[in-house]
């Protein structure tokens, strides 16, 4: 089977509406290679029960200097050598490596911790609507989803105010030079700056600890002996990026999700005790990954009849999984109450997210006060013209330019 050459995947045009593809895909070929961007072949693995065997299964493995040869590691598209040390982030690592990082953040990001910022999450949430009631219109991205995951995983860093904004322009670039060569050189001296940021940072810490998430970081590696400096700037890097960039993207489709179907936004406003049921609905319908993060196949083997050699590089398509009729009745339908919502869009098995908690916290109180606080809202602009940001993994809007009646 030929990659489709056609298709650019990591494209804003294609973010707008991929579902009927996937639901081709689905029915067609579940298993389908495209050819990326950086000219990569890629498969698209785009059943639910397929998806979840990628997800599960230890075969299709994140670590990809012990998954392949070192003829097909030299054909890799080319990372800057001082890039290196953020390899060693859970995302992409295996097994016994991955388990001992996994639990080392486990400890520190406790589900008190989790709770205890629930009180900020609302604070913030109420001082970013005080800021624009009067003006009717704004831009939900710019106004509201991105400035609150942002502070809130930044103070549980411990990362001082005044640094927070620096954050999403690192990460939008690092985000996009998945989609491209260009795109990486691009992205160079942003993830530069990041790195040296976090080094001067952790240096500062380590110096004058606090009670905070990087001091507790910082802690466990020198009474443990369990993070090398590699690991721990690793670990705070994909903190800061996965800490925000989803969440963003699930306050953002979601609430893009509300306004496409407009009597179930109005079922939630009149019964906001129904939050955390509708919270998994916004995740299933608008996943904010588009798909789960590369694998790549330790060995020979087969998915869905389709031969995937050793070394493949394989795409879970959690959207398509989200969408697909075999496990959800009506899968383009919005349904806030759907029953037994066993959606993927926080993974699977060993790579579970671990901020799905704190994720579904500011999702859920984020979308309450927005109901209750701008209950006329509507979208600014024609649907149509909404842009979606590129890259391979995350599906999220550049803007959601949003009106209503102001007040005061």
């Amino acid at each position: 089977m030929k990659p489709a050459t056609n298709i650019n995947i990591a494209s804003s045009s294609f973010k707008t509406n991929p579902y009927p593809f996937y639901a081709r895909l689905r029915a067609e070929s579940p298993v389908f290679p495209v050819r990326l961007p950086d000219r990569q072949t890629a498969w698209l693995v785009t059943r639910y029960d397929d998806v979840v065997s990628v997800l599960k299964d230890e075969r299709f493995a994140k670590d990809r200097f012990k998954a392949l040869t070192p003829g097909q590691i030299a054909k890799l598209p080319w990372i800057p050598k001082r890039f290196m040390p953020l390899s060693r982030n859970m995302l992409d690592l295996d097994g016994a490596d991955h388990m001992r990082l996994r639990e080392l953040i486990h400890k520190a990001f406790t589900p008190s911790l989790v709770e205890n910022m629930r009180t900020r999450v609302q604070d913030l949430t109420e001082q970013f609507i005080d800021a624009v009631e009067r003006r009717g219109r704004m831009d939900l991205i710019r106004d509201y989803a991105l400035p609150l995951p942002t502070i809130i995983i930044s103070q549980m860093l411990g990362i001082p105010e005044k640094d927070r904004n620096k954050f999403h322009h690192w990460s939008s670039s690092i985000i996009s030079c998945t989609s491209s060569q260009f795109g990486m050189l691009k992205a160079v001296p942003n993830v530069l700056r990041f790195m040296r940021y976090i080094r001067k940072f952790i240096g500062f810490r380590r110096a004058n600890p606090s009670d905070d998430l990087l001091s507790a970081l910082i802690q466990a590696e020198e009474f443990g002996d369990q993070l090398s400096a590699d690991e721990l700037l690793a670990m705070v890097f994909l903190l800061l990026v996965a800490g925000h960039e989803t969440t963003v993207n699930l306050i953002g489709n979601g609430t893009l999700a509300l306004l496409e179907f407009p009597g179930q936004m109005e079922k939630l406003r009149n019964d906001p005790g129904m939050i955390k049921s509708a919270i998994e609905e916004l995740l299933r319908f608008h996943s904010p990954l588009e798909t789960a993060t590369e694998r790549f196949t330790s060995e020979d083997m087969s998915l869905a009849g389709v031969k995937l050699p050793h070394g493949s590089l394989v795409y879970a398509v959690l959207a398509s999984a989200n969408r697909d009729p075999a496990q959800f009745e009506n899968p383009d339908t919005l349904d806030l109450v759907r029953p037994n919502n066993k959606h993927l869009s926080f993974g699977l098995g060993a790579h579970y997210c671990l901020g799905a908690p704190l994720a579904r916290l500011e999702g859920q109180i984020a979308i309450n006060t927005l109901l209750r606080r701008l209950p006329d809202m509507k979208l600014a602009i024609p649907h149509q013209n909404l842009r979606w940001r590129k890259g391979l993994v995350l599906r999220g809007l550049e803007a959601l330019p949003l009106e209503y009646h102001a007040k005061g």
